[in-house]
């Protein structure tokens, strides 16, 4: 969709302009990997009309295939306006740490840049009978969907119509005997997207996709909100068993993913209690990073991108988390939803670095094309 920026802090009804870009869960994944070097794929409905060209063009210019992307000539392309500020994920508008990026603040490069501690964005949707929430099992190419090595999907798009539901259920469906790639999955909680979806609760259908998929992504903030789940990363894990790999944002703090080997827990159907005494995990623990935030946007989306780069090369989890918090660090030094990601071999270089250095890494604007120091 297209997103609208404000030109100043302030509420929306005070903010005199707009800056346009582009925004959305799935296109900021794909032109964050297809700028890291791997090929992509965006499937998606836009309207034709002029803010879908611009869409279509910005994403194909970051080098991600739109060969799927359809044009609707009756709905428009969904838009969405916000103001600076954290995403709230709570139904009093709580904020969120920006989907539990693990990237801890630092020193923000001034003042004007960041809103006060605890700010919650405000956010218009315009999506209703847009374009997108015309999307089906029906109107999308599902040999499409299934080419590739990896399926991501979020929590967003099931919200947008009982059509965009039923094509989330039949991509996260486990049949036997069918090929499929590895799904992934951003949980994505965003409470102004539900309140009107009365026969499909949001936390319900959430779980429900969740439980379908390979790799799970969730913050914790997420998981009490939609799910009233508290205890920390393993009673997430406890109430969502069946994914082969879950990887819970912490906010500052850092992430934790849970791998279990596949094939060792029983798969459930929608409305089944998970399995009980499923097989031991594998954890693993990534601690966030010292950031200097310009705007806390697109940097959730950008920590999945990181992680699936990573997952995509081989690398071990604990360097698919880092890669994660590197490509999150990119997002939030600058103002819009897409960053440019560091060189592979630079980001490599700063996942591998110990604990210790990285524990003391400083990473602020500009940090993606210059030379980072552990200080």
């Amino acid at each position: 969709m297209v997103t609208f920026l404000p030109s100043r802090p302030g509420r929306l009804a005070d903010v005199p302009a707009f800056a346009r870009g582009i925004g959305g869960a799935e296109s900021n994944v794909a032109c964050t990997l297809a700028r890291a070097g791997h090929p992509t794929r965006w499937i998606s409905r836009v309207g034709a009309d002029g803010f879908g060209d611009h869409l279509v063009r910005t994403i194909a210019a970051a080098g991600v295939d739109t060969s799927a992307v359809q044009r609707d000539p009756y709905r428009p392309t969904g838009v969405y306006f916000r103001t600076d500020g954290e995403r709230a994920t709570s139904a009093d508008g709580a904020p969120a740490e920006e989907g539990g990026t693990g990237a801890r603040p630092g020193p923000q490069p001034e003042p004007s840049a960041e809103p006060p501690a605890g700010t919650t964005a405000e956010v218009a949707y315009y999506r209703a009978g847009s374009a997108a929430s015309a999307m089906s099992p029906r109107t999308v190419d599902l040999g499409a969907a299934f080419a590739g090595r990896v399926l991501h999907l979020t929590g967003i798009t099931p919200a947008l119509s009982g059509d965009c539901l039923a094509l989330l259920r039949t991509l996260t469906a486990r049949r036997h005997g069918r090929h499929r790639p590895l799904v992934s999955f951003d949980v994505n909680y965003r409470v102004a997207l539900w309140r009107d979806q009365a026969a499909d609760p949001g936390p319900a259908v959430l779980l429900e996709l969740a439980r379908g998929c390979d790799l799970v992504f969730v913050g914790e903030d997420e998981a009490e909100a939609a799910w009233g789940v508290t205890g920390g990363p393993e009673a997430i894990r406890a109430a969502l068993p069946e994914p082969d790999v879950l990887v819970v944002k912490q906010g500052a703090t850092g992430a934790v993913a849970f791998v279990r080997d596949q094939g060792s827990t029983p798969q459930t159907e929608p409305g089944q209690e998970p399995a009980p005494n499923p097989a031991p995990d594998r954890t693993v623990y990534a601690p966030g990073l010292r950031v200097e935030v310009v705007a806390h946007v697109g940097a959730g989306d950008a920590f999945a991108a990181g992680f699936l780069s990573a997952t995509l090369r081989g690398l071990p989890l604990r360097q698919r988390l880092r890669h994660g918090h590197l490509l999150a660090a990119a997002a939030l030094t600058v103002p819009g939803d897409l960053a440019e990601p560091p060189a592979r071999a630079h980001a490599d270089r700063l996942a591998a670095l110990s604990p210790d250095e990285w524990g003391t890494l400083r990473l602020g604007p500009g940090w993606t094309t210059e030379k980072a120091n552990a200080t």
